[in-house]
């Protein structure tokens, strides 16, 4: 789990909460129809905007920057450096043997290609084309919830705008309108605090995992077409040492 994410997200409501109720009056924060028309204005907007399967996929997405957790560059180079040397010295048929081990299926789907015997092209073209819908996906979840982050203050200014209305229609009775006012300015206040609290960070923290994820399947794929080629070690390690950053490189070695 990402303990950045849900501290974060704990922390920031936790605040937000805390700082209402300090002031004394925190049951004016509470509005029924300023939340419906937010988060219900919210969500029939992104309907009409994407499909019903384009925005279901949004929750199997979003999941990823809660749960996942990725190998680490120093982690995967061990590995592939491993399966490297089992492989210069026993050849790609005993790598079956560590298929079982992996738990990366994305690792796992390049070794079971080589020992299928598919040449470099071949399981480079197939790993590539995976990286690429992985983006897509990641970048479809990205655009909605971007969309839903500019969507929510929207909303929120439609119904201090509907509020305003409804104020300046009792202005024959003054003390009716700070009451009013306040009513009207609540929803831009939920529009601003779903916007700028969960859905904008969440698409930030997505595009940064996916990122992240994307390297590491490009070390991965360099790593295994390096194996495909025969070629030693040493040579494997510093092919996909080109993506880690000289400060973090190791002197990695195989252990196998």
């Amino acid at each position: 789990m990402d303990l950045a994410t849900v501290g974060g997200l704990v922390l920031g409501f936790m605040t937000i909460g805390l700082s209402i109720f300090a002031t004394g009056s925190g049951g004016a924060f509470i509005h029924i129809p300023s939340m419906a028309i937010v988060v219900g204005g919210m969500l029939c907007s992104t309907l009409t905007h994407f499909s019903m399967a384009q925005f279901l996929s949004i929750f199997a997405v979003v999941k990823k920057t809660f749960t996942s957790k990725l190998l680490t560059p120093s982690e995967l180079i061990q590995q592939i450096v491993n399966y490297a040397a089992i492989n210069r010295r026993d050849g790609a048929l005993a790598l079956e043997e560590q298929l079982r081990k992996i738990d990366d299926k994305f690792v796992q789907k390049g070794l079971q290609m080589l020992v299928d015997g598919q040449d470099e092209e071949s399981v480079r073209d197939l790993m590539d084309l995976e990286i690429q819908h992985l983006q897509d996906r990641h970048n479809l979840g990205k655009m909605i919830l971007d969309y839903m982050g500019a969507c929510a203050p929207a909303m929120g200014m439609i119904g201090t705008l509907i509020g305003l209305v409804a104020m300046l229609r009792n202005l024959s009775d003054p003390s009716s309108l700070g009451a009013g006012m306040a009513v009207a300015l609540i929803t831009t206040f939920y529009g601003a605090f779903i916007s700028n609290l969960l859905f904008i960070p969440l698409a930030g923290k997505l595009g940064i995992y996916s990122k992240k994820e994307s390297l590491i399947m490009q070390m991965t794929v360099e790593g295994i077409c390096a194996i495909s080629r025969g070629e030693n070690p040493t040579v494997v390690r510093e092919k996909m040492q080109a993506f880690v950053a000289p400060s973090n490189r190791e002197d990695i070695k195989a252990t196998i």
